[in-house]
C-alpha cells in the first residue's frame, strides 16, 4: 500500500511538473527581457527618490502598472511567464544577461551624458 501511494505521488509531482504546461500567452524572451529591464529601472528610480520608504512602496506599484500597461501585458500573465520560466535556469540566466546588457548601455549612456 505505501509502495502504491507513493507511486501515486511521484505521478502526481511528475504530472504536475511537466513542461506542457504552458501557460496562456507565454512571453517570448524578447518581451521578458524588455519587461525585466524596465522593473530594474523603475526599481532603482523609486529607491532614488527623496521620499520614505511607506510611501515609495505606494508609488512603485504605480509605476509598475504602467510598465505592464506600456508593454500590453497583464500582470498576471507577466507573473505566469516568469513562474514558468523560473523552471529553465539556463532561459533566465539568458534573460538576465541581456538584461544586465541593456542596463550597462544605460549607465553608460547617463555617465556620457553628464
Amino acid at each position: 500500500m505505501k509502495y502504491f501511494i507513493g507511486l501515486v505521488a511521484a505521478c502526481f509531482f511528475y504530472g504536475s511538473c511537466s513542461s506542457d504546461d504552458k501557460p496562456p500567452g507565454l512571453l517570448s524572451e524578447d518581451q521578458m527581457v524588455a519587461i525585466v529591464v524596465d522593473i530594474h529601472l523603475t526599481e532603482g528610480f523609486v529607491q532614488s527618490l527623496p521620499i520614505p520608504y511607506d510611501s515609495s512602496k505606494k508609488v512603485y506599484p504605480i509605476l509598475e502598472r504602467e510598465i505592464f500597461e506600456k508593454h500590453r501585458v497583464s500582470d498576471s500573465v507577466y507573473m505566469a511567464s516568469l513562474q514558468y520560466y523560473l523552471r529553465y535556469p539556463s532561459f533566465m540566466e539568458r534573460v538576465y544577461e541581456r538584461a544586465i546588457d541593456s542596463l550597462s548601455v544605460f549607465e553608460k549612456r547617463a555617465e556620457t551624458s553628464k
